[in-house]
C-alpha cells in the first residue's frame, strides 16, 4: 500500500466514523443506493452498530454533507485476523456507496484513500475489494489493482 497522509475532501463534507444518530441522517436509504437493504428499525441499527463497534473490527466511514445534515456517503474496512505473516491483518473494503445527488465531487476516491490510511495505520499487510468489472475504472484512480 502506498503511502496516504492526507485524505482531502471536498468543501462542505467532512469525514468521520458511523455514528448512532447517522440512523436519523439516512444512512440507510444511502445503503439502499447500493443493495438491498430491507426494513431495519432504529433498535435494531443501534443493536447492529453496538456488535460491530464492540468487535474492533469493523472501520465504518461515513462522509457528510454538513449543511444538510445528511450523510453523502459510506464505506466499511473490516478487518480479518491470519495467522500468516506474523498474524498479521488484512483489509477488506466492503459497501462503498455515494449519494446519487452528490457524486462527481470525488467524495468516493477520499472514502478508498481514508480506508487505505487506516488500513495502513492498523498496520494491513494487503488490502482486498471485491466489485463489479465497469467499477474497475473508478478503483484504479485510487491507486487499488486487479490481481
Amino acid at each position: 500500500m502506498s503511502d496516504v497522509d492526507v485524505v482531502p475532501i471536498a468543501e462542505g463534507f467532512t469525514v468521520r466514523n458511523l455514528q448512532l444518530d447517522d440512523f436519523g441522517k439516512g444512512i440507510l436509504p444511502l445503503l439502499g443506493q447500493l443493495t438491498t437493504v430491507g426494513t431495519v428499525t432504529k433498535e435494531q441499527f443501534e443493536a447492529r452498530f453496538n456488535e460491530m463497534q464492540a468487535t474492533g473490527l469493523y472501520d465504518i466511514v461515513v462522509i457528510e454533507d454538513v449543511a444538510a445534515g445528511k450523510i453523502a456517503g459510506t464505506a466499511t474496512l473490516l478487518y480479518e485476523k491470519k495467522f500468516i505473516h506474523g498474524c498479521g491483518l488484512v483489509g477488506h473494503i466492503e459497501d462503498v456507496v455515494v449519494d446519487s445527488n452528490v457524486r462527481g465531487k470525488s467524495l468516493g476516491k477520499t472514502l478508498i484513500l481514508e480506508l487505505r490510511r487506516r488500513a495502513k495505520q492498523a498496520g494491513c499487510y494487503k488490502l482486498i475489494l471485491d466489485c463489479s468489472e465497469h467499477n474497475v475504472p473508478f478503483y484504479e484512480k485510487c491507486e487499488l489493482t486487479t490481481k
